[in-house]
């Protein structure tokens, strides 16, 4: 009777564990074809996802105006009309001043070139000492001369024109997603709570999803405060340094600053651009650019950990191959979306339980979940 018993745990043991391998396999496979599904079909998922991280982070605001009674409909709509006022106010600040930069920078190529004229000429023996080398090797008989043709880029008003009315689709399309999201949002989260088979798999299912958006929203609300307050502070230093537009570089800083690691650097390199375009002494040129990367350290080692806590805290591991795999799917809309998404996946994985591939391979487990240990814990201590 013990081996008959035995017997069976060992079926339902080698079920259990083929079932598990089927379902990693089938993972890992959808894991691995993602990416590039993704990556193929950007104009469709790209605006889909931007779309669905600005309507889980504009939720909050459409509950405040639903406790007030304003109608579902109404609240969505004024959240979009916010959200875009204050979006193209901030653009508007960037891209106007920006233009004429543009402009004025063949002017200042040589002021550029007089700043930058130690870094060229070290480059310049650089290179004469590499096109020597490149010649010496090449005088080697059997070698033969190659022909490069190089392609002429289209101008940027063609760019433009062909781009433009691709973009303006797109954003249409996303406005829309962003609206009918929220304007559904209330009837959307009954009813998937509501269809639950108990009451608690409801009560898990509304805690997930109040868990995804006070999270989401929490993250990018204190981001875009702490990037405010930065593009203040930098355009007040820009001010007081002589900086043309100072406002611009603010909103630069702020809107780079979105990108972990990445966009502070670009930041920098453009305020420094900037300053060797303005001034004629090549080590004040460098104040704007080194401003900038005291205050940004400042806010990324006091001010950001102590505003987001521990609770968001993510791991800079991660945070690194989210801003790798985002980018190289979607570029740099891709970046910035990256964190956002990354907080929504740690949230939904650590409510659902994730794939316990060392526990697969190693053990008998297939899920751990951080509920399913606290709810194991705490029947063992009752």
């Amino acid at each position: 009777m013990e081996q008959e018993r035995l017997a069976g745990a060992f079926e339902v043991l080698r079920r259990d564990r083929l079932l598990a391998a089927l379902a990693l396999m089938g993972g890992m496979g959808l894991a691995l074809a993602a990416p590039f599904a993704l990556r193929a079909g950007a104009e469709f998922f790209l605006p889909v996802t931007a779309a669905l991280v600005i309507a889980v982070a504009l939720v909050p605001l459409l509950e405040w105006l639903e406790r007030r009674r304003v109608p579902s409909r109404l609240a969505a709509l004024i959240c979009i009309a916010l959200f875009l006022t204050v979006a193209n106010v901030a653009v508007a600040a960037i891209i106007v001043p920006a233009a004429d930069w543009f402009a004025l920078l063949p002017q200042r190529i040589s002021r550029i070139q007089t700043n930058l004229s130690p870094l060229i000429e070290i480059y310049s023996s650089l290179e004469r000492f590499i096109n020597d080398t490149i010649k010496t090797l090449s005088r080697s008989p059997g070698s033969a001369s190659r022909i490069v043709t190089i392609e002429t880029p289209n101008s940027l008003l063609d760019i433009i024109a062909t781009s433009a009315p691709h973009a303006i689709i797109q954003l249409i399309f996303a406005i829309l997603v962003v609206y009918f999201f929220l304007s559904g949002w209330t009837r959307m989260r009954r009813r998937t709570i509501t269809s639950r088979g108990t009451f608690s798999s409801a009560m898990v299912t509304a805690r997930v999803i109040q868990d995804m958006v006070d999270a989401t929203s929490a993250y990018l609300l204190t981001i875009t405060l702490i990037n405010c307050c930065l593009g203040a502070i930098v355009a007040i230093g820009m001010w007081f340094l002589g900086v043309p537009t100072p406002l611009m570089w603010g909103g630069i800083v702020a809107i780079m600053n979105y990108v972990p690691y990445l966009g502070p650097v670009a930041a920098a390199l453009l305020l420094g651009l900037g300053g060797l375009m303005t001034f004629t002494d090549p080590w004040y040129a460098m104040t704007p650019a080194l401003f900038f990367v005291g205050v940004h350290l400042f806010e990324a080692n006091v001010v950001t950990p102590t505003m987001i806590g521990r609770r968001l805290t993510i791991s800079p591991l991660l945070i690194l191959v989210a801003l790798s795999f985002w980018g190289w799917v979607w570029g740099a809309t891709g970046a910035l979306l990256a964190v956002p998404l990354l907080i929504i996946m740690k949230t939904v994985l650590v409510a659902a339980g994730k794939p316990d591939i060392a526990g697969f391979l190693f053990e008998e487990g297939t899920l751990t979940s951080v509920h399913a240990e606290d709810s194991t814990s705490d029947a063992s201590l009752g």
